[in-house]
């Protein structure tokens, strides 16, 4: 899979049907994530941190999708069992058909609240 809507789009159908498998698959072995709960920089982390919030995850509701060069911002809002709707953004840069990073932003209160 070369196209990165292709790659981008898949990483979140894998999360949210928790395939994860497929998921790390599109991940690069030195994959950086940093966002408001996380920092990590590796695949397997990477995935570990993506089950935990599955565990809670109810479903993406994607709005937008902007492709620029290698990176995709994918605004969505994050439908949790415990929390509000987050309106979330997920940037991802995208090279030879993998994940190497990912930054994401949404306000975490009414999830951390909740935990």
């Amino acid at each position: 899979m070369t196209d990165i809507r292709e790659t981008s789009a898949a990483y979140f159908t894998a999360w949210k049907n928790r395939d994860f498998d497929s998921l790390r698959a599109l991940l690069a072995d030195d994959v950086t994530f940093v966002g408001p709960m996380a920092t990590l920089d590796n695949a397997d982390d990477c995935v570990a941190g993506l089950k935990g919030m599955s565990q809670i995850l109810d479903d993406i509701d994607v709005a937008k999708v902007a492709v620029d060069g290698d990176d995709v911002l994918t605004w969505f809002d994050l439908h949790t069992t415990v929390a509000p709707p987050a309106p979330t953004v997920n940037w991802q840069a995208i090279v030879d058909g993998k994940i190497v990073a990912i930054r994401v932003a949404f306000d975490p209160r009414a999830i951390v609240a909740a935990g």
